[in-house]
C-alpha cells in the first residue's frame, strides 16, 4: 500500500500521459512495419521506448494503488485532426521532431513542479533519456533527407508543425488549467 495518495487531477494526467505513450508506439509500429532502409533499426527502437514508456506510466500509477483511467483519445491525435496524416517520411521525422521536442518542454515543466510525487518524478526522468535520444536521432534523419527533400522543405514542414504545435499545445493546457481550476 503507498502512503502517496493521487488527487484525480493527478491520476487523470498521469493517465494522458500513458494514452499519449501507447498512441505513439501504435504509430510507430505502424511506421516501423513500413519502412526500409536505414532508418528502419531506429524507428523500430523508438516504437518500443513508447511502448516501454506506456507501461512505465501502468507501473507508476499501480504503484501508488490506483488504475489508469481509460482515455479516449491522446495528445497525438490533436496533431492529426489539425494537420492531417503525414504524407512522407520527412513528415513524419518533422512532426516527431516538434512534437519530442514539445513533450520535453512539457516533461521538464512537471518536473519543476514542487509538489509532483516522486514516483511521478521518477517515471518522467526516466522516460526523459529515451526523449533525448528520439530528438538526436530525428534530427540526424531529418539531415540526411535534405538531398531528396531539399533544406528548404524540411524547414517550410517543421515550420507549419510548429506552428500547429504552439495552438494545439496551448488549447490542451487550457483545458488541463480548467480541468484543475475545477478540482
Amino acid at each position: 500500500m503507498s502512503d502517496i495518495q493521487l488527487s484525480e487531477n493527478e491520476l487523470w494526467i498521469a493517465s494522458f500521459y500513458r494514452s499519449s505513450e501507447m498512441s505513439g508506439a501504435m504509430f510507430f509500429g505502424r511506421v516501423a512495419r513500413t519502412i526500409r532502409g536505414p532508418l528502419q533499426k531506429d524507428v523500430t527502437h523508438h516504437f518500443a521506448d513508447e511502448s516501454a514508456h506506456a507501461s512505465y506510466w501502468t507501473d507508476c500509477i499501480d504503484s501508488l494503488d490506483q488504475r489508469a483511467i481509460p482515455m479516449r483519445d491522446a495528445y497525438q491525435d490533436r496533431y492529426m485532426d489539425a494537420v492531417g496524416v503525414p504524407a512522407s517520411l520527412m513528415e513524419v521525422m518533422a512532426i516527431t521532431l516538434v512534437f519530442e521536442k514539445r513533450t520535453i518542454g512539457h516533461y521538464n515543466q512537471h518536473l519543476r513542479e514542487d509538489n509532483t510525487p516522486a514516483p511521478v518524478r521518477a517515471t518522467i526522468e526516466k522516460i526523459m533519456l529515451d526523449e533525448r535520444w528520439h530528438v538526436r536521432y530525428v534530427r540526424e534523419a531529418l539531415q540526411a533527407m535534405e538531398e531528396r527533400y531539399g533544406k528548404q522543405e524540411i524547414e517550410d514542414t517543421l515550420a507549419r508543425y510548429t506552428a500547429a504545435d504552439v495552438e494545439i499545445y496551448g488549447k490542451a493546457m487550457a483545458e488541463f488549467e480548467e480541468r484543475f481550476a475545477n478540482q
